[in-house]
């Protein structure tokens, strides 16, 4: 079979995520078994404009805003008659190859959007935006879809979506060929691991570090991710004003040993983000066993079960600071949560996602 990925960033993308270690797990393991596998996706500096990855073939063009209408045309230019299978990707908002190759489409949400736009816009742009996606949740309502947490899987069946056609996929871990354990710091250290930005809680995860310092003077916070220059500034100004600064280090985008290295010395992994589709860290530092402190959110929901193998607090960073005081001063409960999150983390399987979803697709599209 011949199958094109649509998603707007590729594994390579400074602004990747989990989303794109999911879809190039998948997609090189799709190749690796005999089929012909493209992905469309936006430029990035210094990106090639084709490059083979994994046996994966990647078509880049345009900027994250634009990239649809790229697809689009290259689909129509070069690849009409030669692909059986269309995975749109959605992330706000889909490719809306459902318009144009609707037997041949399969969505994957990761996530729906919804309150995300109030959090991040003004109400007017955040109202705009959402009625966009009630657009295209209403043209996808009856296309096959696959979703990475029941989160977002009870997400579309309010929007009006068939439960038939969705399909939660079960989720793996990618992880370095000879994982390292390293001992935790002797001081009590948290860490970051995420794009700086709003979105994914940087200004709250620093607000709340300040109130871990006051009753654990020697604590250290480790960030762990690429920001734009602009947040970086403000991040460092905030780390200055709260007088923290000398206990937070930015380590920026590092290799997968190092950040698994990190992960495993740190005690807690912490965590801000307004939404996630399925929080992947989680399971990554649970590898390593280290608990995390996470905002109560759909897509930590689905991971964590609450003071069992990790902490589940309100959004506020006071609720994240005390999270993080009941995980250092009960050393029952920590120990407990360190062996019941690797425990959870060992089950995680790319070749079980891989080959889950494409019976799915097999069985949807009929190929």
């Amino acid at each position: 079979m011949t199958i094109l990925i649509l998603n707007w960033r590729d594994i390579k993308s400074p602004s990747g995520g989990g989303a794109e270690i999911l879809t190039q797990e998948i997609a090189k393991r799709w190749a690796k078994s005999g089929n012909t596998v493209w992905q469309i996706s936006s430029k990035f500096p210094q990106a090639k404009s084709r490059e083979v990855i994994d046996g994966v073939t990647f078509i880049r063009g345009g900027a994250w805003w634009n990239v649809h209408f790229f697809a689009c045309y290259y689909y129509f230019r070069y690849l009409r008659n030669k692909t059986d299978i269309i995975i749109d990707e959605v992330h706000w908002f889909p490719f809306f190859s459902a318009l144009y190759a609707p037997k041949k489409t399969v969505a994957l949400t990761c996530e729906v959007a919804n309150k995300l736009f109030f959090s991040l816009f003004p109400y007017p742009i955040a109202v705009c935006w959402r009625l966009v996606e009630k657009m295209y949740l209403f043209i996808y309502r009856n296309i096959p879809s696959m979703v990475i947490s029941e989160s977002t899987y009870n997400d579309l069946i309010r929007e009006g979506y068939n439960a038939s056609n969705i399909f939660v996929l079960p989720m793996g871990l990618t992880v370095p060929t000879k994982i390292k354990y390293f001992l935790k710091e002797k001081d009590p250290t948290l860490i970051y691991v995420a794009r700086m930005n709003k979105q994914k809680g940087i200004f709250d995860v620093i607000k709340a570090f300040s109130f871990v310092k006051k009753k654990f003077p020697k604590a250290k916070l480790w960030v762990v991710g690429s920001g734009t220059k602009e947040i970086v500034k403000e991040v460092l100004q905030m780390c200055r004003d709260l007088k923290i600064q000398s206990s937070v280090s930015l380590f920026g985008f590092v290799s997968e040993e190092k950040k698994f290295e990190l992960l495993s010395k740190a005690h807690l992994l912490i965590s801000a983000s307004v939404q996630e589709g399925w929080g992947l860290t989680v399971p990554e530092a649970g590898l390593v066993k280290t608990p995390a402190v996470v905002y109560n959110i759909q897509g930590f929901q689905d991971i964590i079960s609450n003071k069992r193998d990790g902490i589940l607090v309100s959004s506020t960073p006071e609720a994240l600071a005390e999270g993080v005081f009941l995980a250092l001063m009960d050393k029952k409960l920590y120990s407990n949560m360190k062996q019941a999150i690797y425990k959870k983390a060992k089950k995680y399987s790319w070749d079980n996602t891989t080959d889950q979803a494409l019976t799915f697709i097999k069985k949807q599209i009929g190929v």
